[in-house]
């Protein structure tokens, strides 16, 4: 902790005036993202968090005025720079990353629940989140303003991030030619979910896929891989296809930066109770050429 956390909060500005620093600014940060982490949900949740643990907090800060009001803490954080803290905030938790392979990287836009009100005219605050399979955390996060601006916060997401030897995934919102050029130029790897927003570039795909099949699929460019999944009174089968594309085939506004292959995942479930029988197909392009398991 102390070599970590400490080095990373240690550039974060105090807005406070020498007089009036009772409490050590490294101390306040440290007893709140402790806190918050914890599970404390509000400021007197963050004090009496540092009661319960104030000899374990002294390991790694002074506290030698002990642990500040609630107010205190509300007055004091309330008053941080919010990109100071978000970049201290990644940069901590990028150093504590250990690497041992190629990490999922999926980024993925949510919308908080109960966080819009009808008084005051407020939207619901909308995110987008980068989310390590590898580490089961997110590893950066920021605020749009709709939705649709997913498609101009994601590269400032991924900016932030280092990425590079990573899959990074993400649905059709993102399937974008710039997002898939910046990932490539952060030496990423990338799968796309291709939809409606890209009929033109999944119906030439698909086009091109089934030519391929009617000529015969060469075994060099070609791989599926099926997995079956029971349980909840169901049996799901899941069929991956992947076909390495021939890029020279496509159409120039198609031939997208690191695109190497076109996978297809037929989805079929089957109700043991009603016999009744449901199918679908999704389509992505990706960066990888790897096998279709």
């Amino acid at each position: 902790m102390s070599a970590t956390f400490l080095t990373h909060f240690d550039s974060i500005t105090d807005p406070r005036i020498d007089r009036c620093k009772k409490h050590n600014l490294l101390d306040i940060l440290l007893l709140s993202i402790s806190a918050v982490l914890s599970g404390a949900e509000g400021w007197e949740d963050i004090e009496d968090f540092g009661h319960l643990k104030l000899e374990w907090l002294k390991k790694y800060g002074s506290f030698k005025a002990g642990i500040p009001k609630h107010d205190t803490i509300a007055r004091v954080i309330c008053r941080l720079k919010a990109n100071e803290i978000e970049n201290a905030f990644q940069s901590w938790i990028s150093s504590l990353i250990k690497v041992t392979g190629a990490d999922i990287i999926a980024v993925d836009g949510k919308t908080a629940r109960r966080s819009f009100t009808t008084n005051d005219r407020k939207t619901a605050l909308h995110t987008v989140s980068a989310w390590s399979c590898q580490h089961q955390l997110v590893l950066g996060q920021t605020a749009v303003d709709t939705k649709t601006n997913e498609i101009t916060a994601i590269p400032d997401l991924l900016t932030m991030l280092d990425i590079e030897n990573s899959i990074v995934t993400l649905d059709a919102m993102g399937c974008q030619a710039e997002i898939a050029q910046q990932i490539i130029h952060q030496k990423a790897d990338y799968i796309l979910a291709l939809k409606g927003n890209h009929s033109g570039m999944q119906r030439e795909l698909e086009a091109w896929w089934h030519k391929s099949v009617r000529e015969g699929l060469s075994v060099e460019k070609h791989s599926t891989y099926t997995e079956v999944d029971t349980g909840h009174g169901r049996i799901e089968t899941r069929v991956c296809q992947q076909l390495l594309i021939d890029k020279k085939w496509l159409d120039k506004e198609y031939q997208w930066s690191g695109l190497s292959s076109i996978i297809q995942v037929t989805a079929t479930i089957h109700e043991k109770s009603t016999g009744k029988e449901t199918s679908e197909t999704r389509w992505y392009i990706s960066s990888l050429g790897l096998d279709a398991e």
